[in-house]
Order: C-alpha cells, then structure tokens, then sequence
C-alpha cells in the first residue's frame, strides 16, 4: 500500500485521543509549538520513543521532578535529536532481534526547534537521513532561538527583527531567507517528507500517521506560531498560521519518493502578504519598500513549489 494514499482519518478527532502530551507544561499562552506537539502525540500513538532536543518544548515539559510526556522520552542535547533517535532506533532494532523486547513495531521520533534543525543539528540530521534510520524527525520552526532570548536562526524569515538581527538605523532585521530544509531532506531522497501546521489538525495528523507507516526516514516540517517571538496576539495563533497559508508564506505540501502534492489547496487569489506581516511586532518596522521585497520573495518561492507540483502530476499520470 503506497504512503501517499488519502488514508481517513476523520477517526482521529481530536477528542477521542489519549493525550500523551498532557496538560500542565508551562508553554506560553497562544503557543503553537506546543499545540502542534500535542497532535503529533495523538497521531503517533503509545508504541514511539521520543528524543527531544533542549528547546521551548523540552523546558516547558520537564521541570524536575514533573514531567509533561507519558511515552518514552529522552532529553537530548541541542544538537543532537537526531543522533540520538538514530541511536534509540538501533538499539530497539538489536534488542528485538535478541528477544529482549517484544517483536512489534515502536517507532522512534526525533523533535527539534528550527535552531536545534537548520542550523546546530543539521549535520545529525542528514547523517541519520542518509544512513536510512527508521525514525520520524519533526521541525518544530517557530523561526528563531526563542527559548534563549529569541535569536535568529537560519530559519527565521526575511526582514524580521530578532535580539541578533535587530531593526533599526543601520539594519532593517533578518537579511537572508529561510533555508529549505524540506527541500534538503527531498535531496537526501528521504521517503516522505511533508510541511504541516496545527492550523490546520488534520492535515497535520494525517500527515503524522502516513510518517509513522514509513519504514525508513520520514521528516515533517511543522510552521509553529510564537507570539512571544513574533510579538504577535496569543489569540490569534491560529488566524496567523492560516495566514502563513493564504498569503503564500507557507504553503502545505508533501513529498513521496520524490512526487510533489499540495495537501491543503491556497485560494485562486493569495491575500498580500502584507495582511499576515502586520499582525507581528517582528515586522512592524519593515517600509512598503521592504514588504514588496518579501512579496516578491514569497512569489518566487511558491511558483518553483507549485512548477514541481504540475510536474509530479505529469508523472503519475
């Protein structure tokens, strides 16, 4: 049965799923990092071993001698997520061959930041790909180091302002884009490879289950909302990862064995984005100079995503 099957999993309602991420961390109000963990959990089940890099999710999880998770977890160095996950992955592999553990499917699962991804834990991360690990890593990008004083990171977007690219006379915030790691993760010919967002629960969830059927690597790259970072509304955490959608920024796709297929389709008429930069503080500096320049970004951005949509339908056809 092939990955990329529209499995139903309308059964998966969010009210009917143990929560194994549980209630009493200390996230931020409006925290969409947090709400994206909570429906991977649901999706992925009891049978999983998590390795968590230290980050938001990992502080605001495990505040000795409390702990938020009721599956298997390992805190781990920034760094190293994947690593250790493939570490974890190999040993289940040893200890079933063995007898010393049951013969059934547990999977490993890496979470990470999109500091703890793009960039310090990128070499791990594409040794594990590589190597072929059957285990699922989740970037869970909020756009910057937030934990650590909100700090950018190679994933934090053009022009946004941050505590080490700050806005002001001589600079006006973040001068690069994001890097593509989804399209990183393509080139390594990783299986399946997805974008997703708690925005939108079941396009995330499925996208979870079709991961967790995977053997071999899987990664999902999920835009995480951060009113703290972003200076934005805890309110409207899920107005702007809509937005993220709408407007272009971040689109929801997924990638099988290297064919391209747009999950959740963006309006005929994408809304300026201009609409989802002034909700957020980050940008709120930025000229209509500087806003055209970031919707030229997006365009270009969208239109090679969407030139490998049409030619992945080419294929199956």
């Amino acid at each position: 049965m092939s990955i990329v099957q529209n499995f139903d999993l309308f059964a998966h309602k969010l009210v009917d799923k143990r929560e194994s991420f549980c209630s009493g961390h200390r996230a931020c109000q409006g925290c969409g990092e947090v709400l994206a963990l909570r429906h991977i959990c649901k999706a992925l089940g009891d049978d999983i071993v998590v390795a968590n890099a230290t980050g938001c999710m990992e502080i605001i999880s495990s505040n000795y001698p409390h702990t938020a998770w009721e599956v298997p977890w390992i805190h781990v160095a920034f760094e190293n997520a994947a690593a250790v996950g493939s570490g974890v992955e190999a040993a289940l592999k040893v200890l079933r061959r063995k007898g010393r553990i049951p013969d059934r499917d547990v999977k490993t699962v890496a979470v990470a930041g999109d500091g703890g991804t793009v960039d310090i834990g990128l070499q791990a991360l594409s040794g594990a790909m590589e190597r072929g690990h059957n285990m699922t890593f989740f970037c869970l990008d909020n756009e910057a180091y937030m934990n650590t004083g909100i700090q950018r990171s190679s994933a934090t977007p053009f022009g946004a302002a941050t505590t080490t690219s700050p806005a002001g006379k001589v600079s006006m915030g973040q001068k690069t884009g994001k890097k593509n790691v989804p399209e990183i993760m393509v080139a390594h010919n990783v299986p399946y490879v997805a974008t997703a967002c708690p925005s939108y629960p079941l396009d995330l969830m499925n996208k979870v289950e079709k991961a967790k059927r995977v053997q071999g690597p899987s990664y999902i790259h999920v835009f995480s909302m951060c009113p703290t970072g972003w200076r934005s509304a805890s309110s409207e955490t899920i107005k702007l990862g809509r937005l993220a959608l709408e407007t272009g920024v971040f689109p929801l796709y997924e990638v099988e064995n290297g064919k391209y297929r747009l999950t959740v389709e963006m309006p005929e008429k994408l809304r300026p984005v201009s609409d989802y930069l002034k909700l957020q503080g980050r940008f709120r500096h930025l000229t209509p100079a500087d806003i055209e320049k970031v919707q030229e970004k997006v365009n270009q951005e969208l239109k090679k995503l969407l030139h490998k949509v049409e030619t992945s339908k080419s294929w199956l056809e």
